[in-house]
């Protein structure tokens, strides 16, 4: 049974929020005071507020945990936390092995140093020895494709040049736990791809991974377990995919909640009430499990008699890449319930989850865009390369044959 590395019990961490009130000299304050002292203690109020409050977790050894949430919701501090960056207002976290954090731009790295020198100052503080750091130096660098600039110190390095490295040297000189915030997004694609590949292996050789995205499809990928973080507090530990299920219905669902609120107010011409697979049975109206011909229909409802209609529709997948979109107009609807029926040959999609984002336009006047929920779920099997890295988003039962020369 694996031993639990990163144990965090109750942590909590409050800040100040805003600054005390300073203008002009020592000596107008101390006046300001003597004229009006509630005011002026009224003026220097500060306003606390829980980053993170009462989170208790275990990370057991060889495991790659994901953190996700919102902006703001607390996933960061809790990373600072165990990277012993940020001292926890409440709680302890212990933590047995050699840290790596990559949270930020400019962590871990001294600006007047080269990068070569921070590559071997960064491995002297993992326990490494010189002859260890020699062995991975150009392998760090190839990585990192700075040949040209490992002897420039790295405060004139572009942003992404520091990740880069920063990235490289974090990922090979092997500490027993890397954590890693969403400094990645600063790389460019084809190194944010490759950085996911190389902390798959990090994974495979049973380091610790404590990680952040928002990339929902990464985090499916590369992680055991999942964290959601909400307010500064843990909403739900799990497998990765069920807490990325949770997560993402959670946020469509706000999403359209708020909408829904906006429309009540003024009763739209159409509104967009659902959606479902035709035919399928009731447990998989959003659930496609084969691979031919099928009919995705949503239900309109029309308040109103529209006599130049638009309608637009596309799909995304959770990286918010447009798989498929169009578009038809001059559609013409009495008041009533209708049904928008798109029927497709086939949906050759790999497996995961998609979502469906529909509009309806009277005109030029916009009258209802919907994020529909649940997501469409594909389960159909996969038909494509065993490993991911080599899969597209196509997922087509493609036969093969290997016959007779010509």
């Amino acid at each position: 049974m694996a031993t639990a590395v990163i144990a965090a019990e109750g942590l909590g961490k409050r800040y100040t929020r805003g600054a005390v009130e300073s203008r002009g000299m020592l000596r107008d304050s101390i006046m300001r005071f003597a004229r009006n002292p509630v005011a002026a203690l009224r003026r220097s109020r500060q306003e606390t507020f829980w980053a993170l409050k009462d989170v208790s977790l275990e990370v057991k050894e060889g495991e790659v945990l994901g953190l996700i949430g919102r902006n703001g919701a607390g996933k960061t501090t809790l990373l600072k936390i165990l990277s012993r960056i940020t001292r926890p207002t409440t709680g302890h976290a212990e933590i047995r092995g050699h840290v790596r954090s990559l949270l930020e731009v400019g962590t871990g790295f001294h600006g007047e140093l080269t990068g070569r020198e921070n590559t071997y100052f960064s491995g002297s503080l993992l326990g490494m020895k010189k002859r260890e750091i020699d062995r991975k130096l150009n392998e760090i660098i190839a990585f990192a494709e700075i040949e040209k600039f490992i002897d420039t110190p790295v405060k004139h390095y572009s942003s992404g040049m520091y990740v880069r490295l920063a990235f490289a040297v974090a990922a090979h000189l092997e500490p027993e736990i890397l954590l890693v915030d969403e400094v990645l997004a600063v790389g460019d694609i084809n190194f944010q791809k490759k950085c996911l590949g190389k902390m798959g292996d990090v994974a495979r050789a049973g380091r610790t991974v404590v990680l952040v995205s928002h990339q929902m499809n990464q985090m499916r990928k590369l992680c055991d377990r999942l964290v959601w973080v909400d307010g500064g507090a843990i909403r739900m530990i799990g497998a990765a995919h069920e807490v990325v299920s949770a997560y993402e219905w959670a946020m469509s669902s706000g999403n359209r909640a708020q909408s829904g609120e906006a429309k009540a107010r003024i009763e739209a011409a159409a509104q967009f009430t659902g959606w479902e697979i035709e035919g399928a049975d009731a447990d998989s109206r959003h659930k496609l499990e084969s691979f031919g011909p099928v009919t995705v229909k949503f239900a309109l409802q029309v308040n109103a008699p529209i006599r130049h209609g638009h309608h637009g529709i596309a799909l995304y997948n959770h990286n918010r890449e447009i798989v498929w979109g169009r578009a038809i107009d001059g559609l013409k609807f009495e008041v009533g319930r209708h049904e928008l029926r798109h029927a497709f040959p086939m949906l050759p999609l790999r497996p995961g989850l998609y979502s469906w984002t529909v509009s309806f336009w009277e005109q030029s006047d916009l009258t209802d865009l919907c994020e529909c929920v649940p997501e469409l779920c594909v389960v159909t099997e996969s038909h494509q390369h065993s490993d991911d890295r080599w899969s597209g988003i196509l997922n087509f039962p493609v036969p093969f044959d290997a016959g007779r020369r010509f």
